[in-house]
């Protein structure tokens, strides 16, 4: 059961727990930082214009050639 819950996942994509609770926990932060550049961009639209959507393509490149 625990290595189910814990463990599989990071595996799957070839990383340890901590190594996956790095990546998973700096991921997080980087989607609340788009997030909060769209809230100002939909408040002062002439800033961050492009901010939030460059940082998901980014985290999209990194993510999408991961094996799980």
């Amino acid at each position: 059961m625990f290595g189910r819950l814990f463990l599989d996942h990071p595996r799957s994509v070839d990383e340890s727990y901590f190594e996956h609770l790095l990546f998973a926990g700096g991921f997080a932060l980087r989607l609340v930082g788009a997030g909060l550049a769209a809230l100002v961009h939909a408040l002062v639209p002439c800033l961050f214009e492009k901010t939030a959507s460059n940082m998901i393509a980014k985290m999209y490149a990194k993510t999408s050639n991961r094996s799980n």
